[in-house]
C-alpha cells in the first residue's frame, strides 16, 4: 500500500502544482479559490491519499463486468427503418480483462453487407473494439467504442440494475458535421451465456431501436 500511496502523492502534487487540490478528487465540496491555494501549499492529508487509493481498487462493479468476459458468438439485428425488415449478420468476440481487473477490452470481428461505390451491397468485414470499466470515483461504468465504419471514439457512461440485470449506457455521437444524436444502449444479461445489448438513437425527442444483437458464450 506505500508504493501505491507514493504515486498518488507523486500525481496529486503535480496537479496541485496546476491549481489543482486533492478534495477534487476524494469527493468533497469544491473549496474556494482561497482553500484551493492553501490545498496546493500544503499538499494531500494522508486520508485523501488513502481514500484515493482505495478508490484505484477494483470493486463489485468490476465484477459484474468480469462476468461478461469470455468468448461469444453473435447475431446482429439492424434496422435502418424501423417500418421494415431488419438486415442480419452474425460474428464473433472476445472480451478480456486488463490491469488486473479495472479494465475490460472487447475485439469485434464479423461481416455484413455495405453499399459499395456503385451502391450495390458487398460482403464488408466489420472490425470493432470497446474498453470498458467502472470509475470509481464518478460512480459509473464507463465505456469507449472504435470500429473501422468510422474515425470518432463514442464514449459512454452508465449505471446497472440488479433487479434486471441491465446495464444502461448514454452517449452522443456526432454522426455529421454538427449533427448530433444521443444514444442510450442497454445490456441486459440473461444468464451466464446469454446477453442481449440493443442501441436506441433519440429521433425526434424518441428512441428508437436501431440495433439488436444476441450474444452467446462458446462452449
Amino acid at each position: 500500500m506505500k508504493t501505491n500511496k507514493f504515486v498518488f502523492a507523486a500525481v496529486v502534487l503535480a496537479l496541485a502544482g496546476a491549481g489543482l487540490s486533492a478534495s477534487t478528487f476524494a469527493q468533497t465540496p469544491a473549496p474556494s479559490p482561497g482553500g484551493v491555494k492553501a490545498a496546493a501549499s500544503a499538499g494531500p492529508s494522508e486520508a485523501e491519499i488513502t481514500a484515493m487509493s482505495a478508490l484505484a481498487q477494483p470493486g463489485e462493479n468490476h465484477k459484474l463486468l468480469a462476468g461478461l468476459a469470455g468468448s461469444w458468438d453473435y447475431q446482429v439485428k439492424m434496422w435502418t427503418n424501423p417500418s421494415e425488415a431488419p438486415g442480419e449478420w452474425s460474428g464473433t468476440a472476445v472480451r478480456k480483462p486488463m490491469m488486473d481487473g479495472r479494465y475490460f477490452v472487447a475485439e469485434t470481428t464479423g461481416k455484413m453487407q455495405m453499399p459499395g461505390p456503385d451502391g450495390k451491397l458487398q460482403d464488408m468485414e466489420f472490425k470493432g473494439m470497446s474498453i470498458e470499466g467502472y470509475d470509481n470515483a464518478k460512480q459509473k461504468f464507463v465505456s469507449t467504442w472504435t470500429d473501422n465504419m468510422g474515425t470518432g471514439i463514442l464514449m459512454s457512461e452508465g449505471t446497472y440494475d440488479p433487479a434486471t440485470k441491465t446495464f444502461t449506457y448514454f452517449s452522443e455521437m456526432e454522426v455529421l458535421p454538427g449533427l448530433k444524436m444521443k444514444v442510450r444502449e442497454t445490456i441486459k444479461v440473461i444468464d451466464n451465456n446469454h446477453h442481449v445489448f440493443e442501441w436506441y438513437e433519440n429521433r425526434g425527442g424518441k428512441d428508437v431501436k436501431t440495433m439488436e444483437i444476441a450474444y452467446t458464450r462458446k462452449s
